[in-house]
């Protein structure tokens, strides 16, 4: 099962819950962190109440690995981009791709503007909750999802995706199996038909599932 707040000790709580949140009244401490793949460098500057804010964590890097060995192309969705990592590297591994970048935190997409701008790479960035202001559809859709929000907020981004992808599109997700990967694949199953694990580092599982119709 995906672990919701209630599972979780309550300074974790704390450290956590603003990053899925409206938290533009936090002091800001922004800091610029570098990241590389595949031949690629980007600093991204991050900030207090944003996920992962002292940098790239491991999840998003398993998951940009194993997007950049698929043939990624057209209109790109990051949902869930917090300062927007997964949204900048694959604008800057796929130039031809039109990026979208989405989260519910003002301060995450503001970050994920100002990272597309300092690395060179061309997104679109939206303030939406899960898809509510998301009207396009795109060919591929990859997120690292907000564990911490819960698995009702989870499921509702796999549906969302779901139902936003044009036929025959692919939506990439990484989940730690001990976070709920298991329970994830067989929820995934259910929405699309389909789901296959391609790629598994350190508990980090990739998984993609392809919308058929």
């Amino acid at each position: 099962m995906l672990l919701g707040l209630s599972a979780l000790k309550e300074d974790d709580i704390m450290e956590q819950k603003h990053y899925f949140t409206d938290n533009r009244d936090l002091p800001s401490n922004r800091k610029v962190h570098p990241f590389t793949l595949a031949g690629h460098t980007w600093n991204f500057t991050t900030d207090d109440g944003v996920f992962s804010k002292s940098g790239v964590d491991y999840g998003t890097k398993v998951l940009l690995e194993a997007a950049a060995r698929e043939q990624i192309a057209g209109d790109v969705l990051d949902m869930g981009c917090g300062y927007g990592v997964i949204g900048i590297v694959v604008r800057t591994l796929f130039p031809s791709c039109t990026v979208v970048c989405s989260d519910v935190n003002p301060r995450a997409a503001e970050l994920a503007e100002a990272n597309s701008r300092s690395c060179d790479a061309p997104v679109t960035v939206i303030v939406s909750d899960g898809f509510e202001n998301i009207t396009d559809s795109f060919d591929t859709i990859l997120s690292n999802p907000p564990i911490r929000a819960g698995k009702k907020t989870v499921y509702a981004i796999f549906e969302g995706a779901y139902a936003h992808l044009k036929p025959h599109g692919i939506f990439l997700a990484v989940i730690r199996k001990q976070q709920g990967a298991d329970s994830a694949a067989r929820k995934l199953r259910e929405v699309f038909g389909n789901c296959e694990q391609i790629a598994n580092d350190k508990s980090y599982r990739v998984l993609k599932c392809i919308r058929e119709n």
